[in-house]
């Protein structure tokens, strides 16, 4: 065969061939996005976060995961986490202010890696890519569940599980939900219904959610909790605004929502300071 034509062959097989993906620069920011087209982390410079004091109601919460967090920095055993429960009750803004905590109390020592709902499939290829890396990395899926027919969770289940090859140890796994088990309700009673073993059907897609070690239950706030919400907020940004005022206000805010919440309380902040032509710094919920 001609020289010249073998040549271009080659080429077009190169040209063909997947990308080698470089060697994440883990020390490029303290977190990052997950990019599986290009098997690249984009570098997050400003992460929108709050003050972990700044996030009331969820005290034993914030102990807990804390705690997790602060041991797997230190280079101990520690447990991957599923925060469930209530629409805007602070289970992602927990997660990045933690990060933010433990880095403070031991610079630069996590990673923060968000990856998409609709990623999850290439989490193995992620882990790929960080196995070996001396920095440790928390990775994070906000709002995670599946849907019928969705076969995405077996590549988390995998990773929980620890695959042939194993999570790497400079690795855990954070995910946020609104579903306790991941699963819509109608699909495990569904399952049930039609199959001729219920118990062994439902299994496997309910039982994904037992591999995360810690669980972290939110659910809606009290009054009393929402008033405390809302005036850590004020105090800590300052805004000039009698407590009795503060929280009618509040009160007619969370009435008109539907809803009392860290989310809410947030979001009356944002107007409150709006309506007193002041300036908020940081960005939360």
């Amino acid at each position: 065969m001609d020289e010249t034509l073998l040549r271009r062959i080659a080429e077009a097989l190169e040209r063909l061939a997947p990308p080698v993906p470089l060697p994440p620069d883990l020390g490029a920011a303290e977190a990052f996005v997950w990019h599986p087209e290009r098997l690249a982390l984009a570098p997050v410079h400003k992460v929108a976060r709050v003050d972990l004091a700044l996030l009331q109601g969820i005290d034993q919460q914030k102990t807990i995961l804390l705690e997790n967090t602060q041991r797997f920095a230190a280079g101990l055993p520690a447990n991957n986490a599923m925060l469930w429960g209530a629409r805007g009750m602070g289970k992602s803004s927990l997660v990045k202010a933690v990060h933010a905590q433990v880095n403070k109390e031991r610079p630069d020592s996590l990673a923060l890696i968000e990856i998409h709902r609709e990623d999850i499939r290439t989490l193995p290829a992620l882990l790929n890519l960080l196995r070996g890396q001396p920095r440790r990395c928390i990775i994070l899926c906000d709002d995670l569940s599946f849907e019928r027919e969705d076969a995405d969770y077996k590549a988390l289940k995998s990773v929980l599980d620890g695959g042939v090859e194993g999570r790497p140890e400079t690795v855990l796994f954070y995910a946020t939900s609104n579903r306790r088990h991941l699963m819509p309700r109608d699909m495990t009673e569904n399952e049930r219904a039609v199959a001729i073993h219920p118990g062994e059907a439902v299994e496997e897609k309910v039982s994904l959610s037992d591999r995360f070690g810690l669980w972290l239950g939110f659910h809606n706030s009290g009054q009393d909790v929402f008033f405390a919400m809302v005036e850590g907020y004020a105090a800590a940004y300052s805004l000039p605004l009698p407590i009795p005022a503060l929280r009618a206000a509040a009160v007619e805010w969370s009435v008109t929502r539907g809803a009392r919440s860290g989310r809410v309380a947030w979001q009356f902040i944002q107007d409150i300071a709006g309506r007193l032509g002041l300036r908020l710094e940081s960005q939360s919920e």
